[in-house]
């Protein structure tokens, strides 16, 4: 097992799935103070963000992942929050992966909640229990090139998919929404017998892609000085001591 790997995985992909492609340490998807707590209890070289933790709890902090990251530890990210995370902090050194991370970096103000699902608790498995904004995009995007329905309902269930909330928001929800609201019946009907073979993940496909480049390569501590100062900030600081790892922070006798 590649013991200087740590995974925050949740629902893009099950943690049997990814160990198929990259047998490293998994996590429950990341939240506050998780990537320090990672750092301080594996010293791993590199940590990958997937999956992560939002509204009932806090998300991870970007001064963490900087905190990491001028401890010499590689921070990768995609499909999720991890790809959120890379495009915002690519300036700093942070690794993104995959189509999801792209797109957030040519559109910076693109909503968080396109690849937000609701999900199961970690005790449960973190298992998805909806489907994100951006895979059921795509996903009707790919029905169309394919013949099962026309443009013009693509864009009208993308638009009834963008009003549903992220934790309402799923194919069976998005297809009774249609149902009431769309005339094209037949074309309704097409893509409910098409989506069993038809619907993919480009979240899940982006996790797969990043595990699998990870397991062949040798991680090595940069060679290149990072382009930032990290500081501890007080904001940062007083969460930290509220999760009571401040000091995992301090350089020993401060």
């Amino acid at each position: 097992m590649r013991d200087d790997i740590v995974v925050f995985l949740g629902p893009t992909l099950s943690e049997a799935q990814a160990r198929t492609c990259l047998d490293a340490i998994y996590l429950p998807p990341v939240g506050c103070a998780d990537v320090v707590r990672a750092v301080t209890k594996y010293a791993p070289a590199a940590i990958v963000l997937i999956d992560g933790v939002f509204g009932q709890l806090p998300a991870v902090r970007h001064q963490e992942i900087l905190w990491a990251m001028a401890r010499g530890v590689r921070i990768y990210g995609a499909a999720s929050i991890g790809a959120l995370r890379a495009a915002e902090l690519a300036p700093q050194g942070m690794i993104g992966h995959g189509l999801v991370y792209r797109w957030y970096r040519r559109h910076p103000l693109a909503d968080d909640a396109d690849v937000t699902v609701p999900m199961a608790p970690a005790a449960l498995g973190s298992r998805a229990l909806g489907d994100a904004l951006i895979d059921i995009r795509l996903t009707l995007k790919s029905a169309e090139r394919t013949g099962i329905i026309e443009r013009r309902l693509r864009c009208e269930l993308e638009s009834l998919a963008r009003a549903l909330h992220f934790s309402e928001r799923s194919f069976p929800k998005l297809l009774a929404a249609a149902e009431n609201n769309c005339a094209a019946g037949g074309e309704i009907e097409a893509l409910k017998a098409w989506l069993p073979t038809g619907a993919a993940s480009r979240k899940c496909r982006d996790a797969v892609n990043l595990l699998t480049y990870l397991a062949d390569q040798k991680i090595n501590r940069p060679d290149k000085a990072l382009p930032f100062a990290f500081e501890l900030t007080e904001s940062f600081a007083n969460d930290m001591e509220y999760y009571n790892i401040l000091d995992s922070l301090l350089p020993n006798g401060t």
